[in-house]
């Protein structure tokens, strides 16, 4: 055998399940039963002490009670008749005493008795005034008695006492009940563990197995609840909605990627078959820079396409808040109506205004001058000539609210859910340019400022409003806002109010 033996050692698997009593420590079901098993346990010893104080303790309070009385009413026989006097109510006391708890003896100076019912001083009484529990024999009979001792005037001693054996025997029986009870109590708490550790492991389950299937893929599965209406179901409930949003969520990224893929294969594809094909049969350089340009034009339209979609993307990750300032939406619709007023002439289109002389509220400017922008030109793309766009706004004292009017085909009521859906297209739009990101941006910005954009039917046409709130959101209404814009996009559902 060499000398240097390797020691292999066997590699544990990784993801290998800890021992099965690591896995009882760490479950969350025998911590709660340990929980409740110390809380039933400190109940028990508080409510054992509790008794013990209200019996034992009012019993003791009452003979030391007793004793001390008893002893004032001897000591005033001694004071006013003597030693005689003392005797007499001593035997007197004997007699009467029904139940033989009272203990007395008077000593004389050398120890000798001189009256009670003991025939000799206890071992161990020594000092006056002092307590003293101590074994005593009276009529051949044993038990324990509770005395103090008293020194009269002449060297007499006095010892007045009760019997406390009966005290005594109660205290055994509370010991005895307490031993029970904490057994009770283990055996209590140890069943409720094993009740509570099943009652979490059953809850919980079907959450985990419902997590395993969502970690592999299978976005179907959902939480079983049970029908109790408790805060299992109530976590069932929050866990079911959480993934119906993320399907949702997952829903509208694969119809974005389905749609990023179809629109903008053929612009790829049509620049890249003119350049080709200027490659091949361009003679001239005027032929090759007409195919350049044409192509470049088509990718410009890409790019524009990507940033829309990075635009949209930040508005609805609130990454523009931070330039809310206090604005006024008068100069802004003034300046966009003078703008496009002179496209709109070009197609022989009208514009009509009207809106208040100020318009105050909390804001991005340039954000809200875009999404009204965006309106003004889909409602001019789309209006026939000869015919009228009008703009205009109100305010109340919690919102603004900006309509923009065509006269156009509009949208059909059925399509509306879905028009601010980005890359959506309706039948009329297909004829004309566009990326169909217009309205999505437009929705975007809306939800941003807390507000919400609504479609409705012009008769003839589409009249888009744009309700945007006066002032800024706190941020658990944004949060709300965001969440809703991000699960709600595809209806008009109005957001949260803000508070």
């Amino acid at each position: 055998m060499s000398a240097f033996t390797p020691i292999v050692t066997e590699a544990k698997p990784a993801g290998a399940r800890p021992p099965k009593r690591r896995r009882l420590l760490r479950s969350a079901g025998v911590r709660f039963a340990v929980l409740y098993a110390l809380v039933f346990g400190v109940s028990t010893v508080l409510l054992a002490a509790s008794l013990r104080y209200s019996t034992i303790g009012l019993l003791d309070r009452q003979t030391h009670e007793a004793i001390r009385g008893d002893a004032r009413g001897l000591a005033a026989h001694f004071k006013t008749g003597g030693l005689p006097a003392l005797v007499l109510t001593l035997d007197s006391r004997i007699n009467e005493d029904i139940n033989e708890n009272a203990i007395y003896l008077l000593v004389d100076p050398l120890g000798n008795r001189v009256a009670g019912n003991m025939s000799r001083w206890p071992t161990g009484i020594a000092t006056p005034n002092a307590w003293y529990q101590v074994p005593v024999e009276r009529a051949g009979k044993r038990s324990h008695a509770l005395m103090r001792y008293y020194e009269l005037p002449g060297g007499f001693q006095l010892l007045v006492g009760r019997d406390v054996s009966t005290r005594s025997q109660l205290r055994r029986v509370l010991r005895d009940g307490l031993i029970w009870a904490l057994a009770a109590m283990l055996l209590l708490g140890a069943l409720g563990a094993l009740v509570i550790r099943g009652l979490f492991k059953r809850s919980l389950a079907d959450i985990s197995a419902t997590s395993r299937a969502i970690a592999r893929g299978d976005l179907t599965q959902r939480v079983r609840r049970s029908g109790h209406g408790d805060e299992f179901d109530e976590l069932a409930e929050t866990i079911n909605d959480m993934l119906d949003r993320i399907t949702r969520l997952m829903d509208g990224v694969r119809e974005v990627s389905n749609s990023i893929a179809h629109d903008l294969r053929t612009p790829i594809t049509r620049a890249r078959a003119r350049l080709e094909d200027a490659a091949s049969h361009a003679r001239t350089e005027d032929e090759l820079r007409s195919a350049v340009d044409r192509a470049t034009s088509e990718l410009d339209g890409v790019v524009k396409v990507f940033q829309a979609l990075l635009r949209i993307a930040e508005i609805e990750a609130g990454a523009r808040r931070s330039a809310f300032a206090s604005i006024n939406l008068t100069p802004v619709l003034e300046d966009l109506a003078e703008f496009f007023d002179a496209v709109a002439e070009e197609r022989h289109i009208t514009i009509d205004t009207a809106w208040p002389p100020d318009l105050p509220m909390t804001g991005d400017r340039d954000m809200i001058q875009q999404a009204i922008a965006n309106l003004l030109e889909n409602a001019i793309k789309f209006s026939p000539p000869d015919h009228h766009v009008s703009i205009s706004a109100r305010m109340d004292a919690q919102q603004i609210e900006i309509h923009i009017a065509d006269q156009g085909p509009g949208i059909p009521e059925a399509d509306r859910p879905r028009a601010t859906e980005r890359f959506y297209r309706g039948e009329q739009a297909r004829s004309t340019p566009g990326t169909g990101l217009g309205l999505a941006l437009v929705a975007a910005i809306a939800h941003l400022h807390g507000g919400v954009l609504r479609l409705e039917d012009n008769r003839p046409g589409l009249r888009a409003v744009l309700v945007l709130p006066r002032r800024a959101l706190n941020p658990e209404a944004t949060l709300r806002i965001k969440l809703w814009a991000q699960t709600m996009r595809k209806t008009e559902i109005a957001p949260p109010a803000p508070e």
